[in-house]
């Protein structure tokens, strides 16, 4: 990327019968959001100018065949297919699923060719996107394949920061799942993502317990005797500030999450429950610890509106925020440290 040139902002459209083309648009509706960045939505001038026709927003797109032709100043549509797809709005249709996933593919393809910088991924229904080429849970999965790296699904605010051990299995996996390997890697991506992407030099980490009560030394299950309070102990000693594992039914109750600079919960609900209760449609879904930055809001599909413009655009327009916020923070970050001494002479004038 050049350096006075702006950070190009891919967006994958989601399920086109859902809000993420309305949610997309809505926020780039705002002028003033080009001051920011270049949008590059992955999908067709024809589906979009039906979107916007359905949806009444005042919005003017340059159409383009690939994303290295994005100009600054507009919005930008790579036409990914010509076909016109049939759009229900609040169906969940296989032809819906079908043209998420090609609009990811294409914009996935892109991040990886450094054609756009930063990724912000509209919602995906996990049901219909299901096919013989396409078997994964989410979007999070897809892109810890298809990209470099450790991936730590990470929801993030500017307050409120909280990752997951393990994501989107069923509860009654979730113990066997935990290992003392899985719980250092994790901790590692949060640690590194947390120094680089987020500017936290020493970044105190708290672990919540798997079972009520931690466990209650034993008497409400073993996992967390066993293997986190170990674990955590061999991590601390080697110099991660990382603590617990705490009770997680009192934790966010008693603000003891403002004491950390993430947490670190043991499956999805356990950390996704308080983390959408306290931060009020303002979260981020952020895909931590892979080598390209890829953001989403913190919502689904929300059939039962789509299609009546009364989407709110919050959530992702914290999510373009927080992509172009971490990717300057990584830029910077690995500027400094991929070679310090040419950095010190810099410094000096030398």
């Amino acid at each position: 990327m050049k350096e006075k040139q702006k950070i190009r902002l891919g967006i994958s459209i989601g399920d086109i019968n859902g809000i993420g083309c309305e949610v997309a648009l809505k926020t780039f509706e705002d002028p003033r959001m080009l001051e920011f960045c270049t949008p590059v939505i992955f999908a067709s001038n024809k589906t979009i100018s039906q979107q916007i026709k359905d949806l009444g927003i005042d919005i003017k797109f340059n159409g383009v065949r690939d994303a290295g032709q994005a100009l600054e100043g507009k919005v930008n549509i790579v036409n990914v297919w010509k076909e016109v797809p049939k759009i229900e709005y609040g169906q969940a249709t296989n032809e819906g699923g079908d043209f998420a996933i090609r609009s990811l593919r294409a914009a996935v393809t892109a991040l990886k060719e450094d054609k756009i910088d930063v990724l912000v991924t509209a919602p995906i229904n996990k049901k219909n996107i299901q096919s013989e080429d396409f078997t994964f849970p989410g979007h999070t999965d897809f892109l810890a394949q298809k990209l470099e790296g450790e991936s730590l699904m990470f929801m993030v605010t500017n307050s409120l920061r909280v990752g997951l051990l393990t994501d989107h299995i069923a509860v009654k996996d979730v113990a066997k799942a935990i290992t003392p390997k899985l719980i250092r890697s994790k901790v590692a991506t949060m640690e590194k993502s947390l120094k680089m992407d987020f500017g936290i030099r020493r970044p105190k980490i708290a672990l919540l317990g798997i079972n009520p009560h931690s466990g209650d030394n034993g008497t409400i299950g073993e996992e967390d005797d066993k293997i986190l309070k170990p674990t955590i102990k061999e991590l601390f000693d080697k110099g991660t500030l990382v603590y617990g594992p705490y009770s997680a039914d009192s934790f966010f109750g008693s603000n003891n999450h403002h004491n950390f600079d993430a947490i670190l919960a043991a499956y999805h609900d356990q950390g996704l429950i308080p983390f959408k209760t306290l931060s009020f449609g303002k979260g981020v879904n952020y895909t931590a610890g892979l080598d390209k930055v890829r953001t989403s809001p913190d919502h689904g599909t929300a059939y039962e509106i789509a299609g009546k413009g009364k989407a709110d655009e919050s959530s992702f327009k914290e999510a373009v925020f927080t992509a172009i916020k971490v990717f300057k923070n990584r830029t910077e970050y690995l500027e400094l440290t991929e070679n310090p001494l040419k950095k010190q002479k810099i410094k000096r004038g030398g």
